[in-house]
């Protein structure tokens, strides 16, 4: 950790249960399907997995959500998903995770969902079921967002390409009025759309896309900023899986090398950053100690199976304390 990270930042429950964070995206349910794999299809040279247990996951901006609740923020959730079963099952999760929930239900189209089957701790095969809302729920969602926005201290735009943002500039434009700070894990080919956003969170793969590559440390550090400032951006922080994370601002560049002892499972880690990202903020934390907090909650998340949340206890462990900077 950079040595001008001085401050060491305990555990407060007051000031994280007084922060909130309101999380619009695309929302989805996450399904494992576990099971034992003793043979290989006579069909196909594929595994039979005999299922032996079912489990449901809040996933996408659900689980970001997730995330932020499980660190003790006041969170609601704005949405969209179908008015079926699976729709169901994430209000039912949600309300279980003392998460507000703000979804609009869409008789138009289904519920995105994920499905993972899992044969002795291995995904073995993933299938996704999705449709984009209609726009008439978009429209109403735009306004419910506007209704929400001014009630909440950190907002958090979720995009995993669903649909659900197709109004991201308008959200952007809200919440900069407002004076909130909004962060936006990015998709998609052009970023242009999130421009006037406090903060990006893509990760390596989603630079390269947008910028194009780069052969060192300071081409990426041009490239970053140079991205940053075409974006009117506050901050934009890149996940770099092993290699950790990087913070790129006005004032300075601070890398956060990677704390995970044991990658077990990628998904959801994004999510499990940003959610961090915004309570710590909405906290009353600075942008360096938020990324701090955010880089260490992304090495324990990698280490369970799926997608899964972070605790103040694992968060804020060894002898609850972690350097960093208000």
């Amino acid at each position: 950790m950079p040595s001008s990270l001085r401050e060491m930042i305990a555990p407060d429950p007051a000031a994280l249960a007084a922060s909130r964070v309101l999380i619009v995206g695309d929302v989805m349910l996450d399904r494992y399907w576990f099971g034992e794999v003793n043979r290989i299809s006579p069909e196909a040279p594929v595994p039979v997995v005999r299922i032996e247990r079912r489990e449901d996951r809040l996933g996408g901006a659900a689980n970001v959500a997730r995330n932020a609740a499980a660190l003790g923020a006041a969170t609601a959730l704005l949405g969209v998903v179908g008015t079926d079963e699976a729709g169901d099952v994430v209000e039912q999760l949600l309300q279980q995770a003392h998460i507000d929930s703000r979804l609009n239900r869409d008789a138009a189209i289904s519920t995105v969902i994920k499905l993972r089957v899992i044969g002795r701790q291995q995904q073995l095969l993933r299938i996704d079921f999705e449709e984009a809302p209609s726009d008439a729920v978009l429209r109403d969602k735009l306004t419910q967002f506007n209704a929400l926005a001014p009630h909440y201290d950190v907002i958090v735009l979720s995009d995993y390409a669903k649909g659900s943002l197709v109004n991201v500039r308008d959200m952007i434009a809200a919440g900069r009025r407002l004076g909130k700070k909004v962060l936006v894990d990015p998709k998609g080919e052009d970023f242009s759309p999130y421009a006037g956003a406090y903060l990006l969170t893509p990760n390596k793969s989603e630079l390269r896309r947008i910028v194009g590559t780069w052969t060192s440390e300071a081409q990426l550090t041009e490239k970053a900023q140079q991205l940053r400032t075409a974006l009117q951006l506050e901050a934009l922080l890149v996940t770099r899986s092993e290699e950790g994370m990087t913070l790129y601002t006005a004032q300075e560049v601070v890398h956060m090398p990677a704390l995970a002892r044991e990658v077990y499972d990628v998904s959801g880690a994004g999510d499990t950053v940003i959610a961090t990202l915004a309570v710590m903020l909405a906290a009353g934390h600075s942008i360096a100690a938020a990324v701090a907090m955010a880089n260490r909650a992304g090495g324990i998340v990698v280490g369970k199976l799926g997608t899964a949340t972070v605790t103040p206890e694992e968060l804020f462990g060894e002898a609850g304390q972690l350097q960093a900077a208000r």
